[in-house]
């Protein structure tokens, strides 16, 4: 079986990284074919026409939770306002639609740690404005028994390299998930909050990076927010100044833009 199904065959298989090397290493021999079975890709793996269907954030989006705005009626869309959420700001580089769920899915559960790049550039571009004040990146955390299942942290794959195309300091373990939570599909809003609950936690000895600063909480993607929720309320409790979160895509809220 896979081995990020968490089985073991009995023989060796290469790691993901030994994996995206090979990849790129490859690629500079023969020419890169794209994700999506089109033409000859423009830039990570993804055709023309590809590129031209992700719904990219560059409008009017709301400060608070970074649902895109059909024009900009202010800074913060009505459930932001109505009940303000434990992080300060967020931002997306994109919808999660059958588009962008690929190139997310093939990082997260394919092994595909070359496409940890490109998303950080989409991030790096989305959350500009979040990074010119962060003073740390943290990445959303792995239960340490999913992490070795799956071999690596997706969010800190796109939490690193984001972290040296800004030159904002990377603290890839100043938060940690304590407890092992169920997955949050197929749960409700309020499911989801009950089910990350008191999960995550910045240990003692991690508090003194912490305290004071302005942190962006970096993951894949965001859904009702719940995750990012826990996070930002462990890192405020350890004193930090401000949680921002900058995402790779987001769900499109019920009610909100319709593409």
């Amino acid at each position: 079986m896979a081995a990020e199904d968490g089985r073991f065959e009995g023989r060796w298989e290469p790691g993901p990284r030994a994996k995206a090397l090979w990849r790129g290493a490859l690629d500079m021999i023969f020419p890169p074919q794209a994700l999506d079975g089109g033409p000859a890709p423009l830039a990570g793996g993804l055709s023309a026409e590809t590129w031209s269907r992700i719904h990219f954030l560059d409008g009017p989006v709301c400060d608070g939770c970074g649902q895109p705005f059909e024009y900009d009626p202010g800074e913060r869309c009505p459930a932001c306002l109505a009940k303000p959420r434990s992080f300060d700001a967020a931002r997306a580089a994109c919808l999660y639609d059958e588009v962008s769920r690929e190139p997310i899915l093939m990082l997260k559960h394919g092994d595909r740690l070359d496409l940890a790049p490109l998303l950080a550039r989409w991030v790096s571009r989305s959350a500009r404005e979040l990074l010119e004040t962060a003073d740390a990146i943290v990445p959303v955390p792995l239960h340490p028994l999913r992490l070795l299942r799956r071999r690596y942290n997706q969010a800190a794959e796109i939490a690193r390299p984001l972290s040296g195309l800004s030159g904002v300091p990377y603290l890839p373990d100043a938060l940690v998930r304590r407890r092992a939570t169920e997955t949050q599909a197929g749960k409700s809003g309020s499911g989801r909050m009950r089910n990350v609950a008191a999960a995550f936690h910045v240990p003692a000895s991690r508090a003194g990076q912490v305290r004071g600063r302005r942190i962006l909480l970096i993951d894949d993607v965001m859904t009702t927010g719940a995750t990012a929720e826990g996070c930002a309320r462990a890192l405020k409790a350890a004193g930090a100044a401000r949680v921002d979160l900058a995402v790779v895509a987001r769900v499109k809220e019920r009610g909100g833009l319709t593409i």
